[in-house]
């Protein structure tokens, strides 16, 4: 089973962080390889099970399921369903906790999963790399764009 941690520091204050990051359906919004993303069967985006399916950018889709949501702690769980790619038994995690003392957010995506031999490592980086760490970064950039719009970086 592969198993891959990627986490940054974001600039902006935990809950703002939040605040964005929470919607299960908002990647589209933010994320550079979200074309589209629908919560199926008219569920809530915050119900745990509910499911959503992205169209990629290329055109391809994948459909993943919300397993957990915690307000408290700021984190969400959620699982591959459909793929395009060979991830098996994909089950992230993304949380986020508050830098107190120079208010910001340290941010953290992770996950485990299986594939197939021989493709373990380029798996690996494609979640890592083109999924997390560019999210974050995109995460980042959503922040700075919509900073004057109220949300007050420290």
């Amino acid at each position: 089973m592969q198993k891959v941690i990627r986490s940054t520091i974001i600039e902006y204050p935990a809950d703002a962080v939040w605040e964005v990051a929470r919607e299960f359906n908002g990647h589209e919004n933010w994320h550079p390889a979200i074309a589209s993303s629908a919560i199926e069967r008219g569920a809530s985006e915050d119900t745990v099970g509910c499911v959503r399916r992205f169209r990629l950018a290329d055109g391809q889709e994948l459909r993943e399921q919300l397993l957990s949501l915690s307000e408290a702690e700021m984190a969400y769980s959620y699982c591959l369903l459909d793929t395009p790619v060979p991830l098996f038994n994909y089950v992230a995690h993304f949380r986020i906790y508050p830098v107190t003392d120079v208010d910001q957010a340290f941010c953290e995506w992770e996950c485990q999963f299986n594939t197939i031999a021989g493709q373990e490592q380029a798996m690996a980086t494609l979640v890592g790399e083109g999924i997390y760490m560019t999210g974050f970064r995109a995460l980042r950039d959503y922040l700075s764009s919509v900073d004057q719009q109220g949300v007050t970086k420290p």
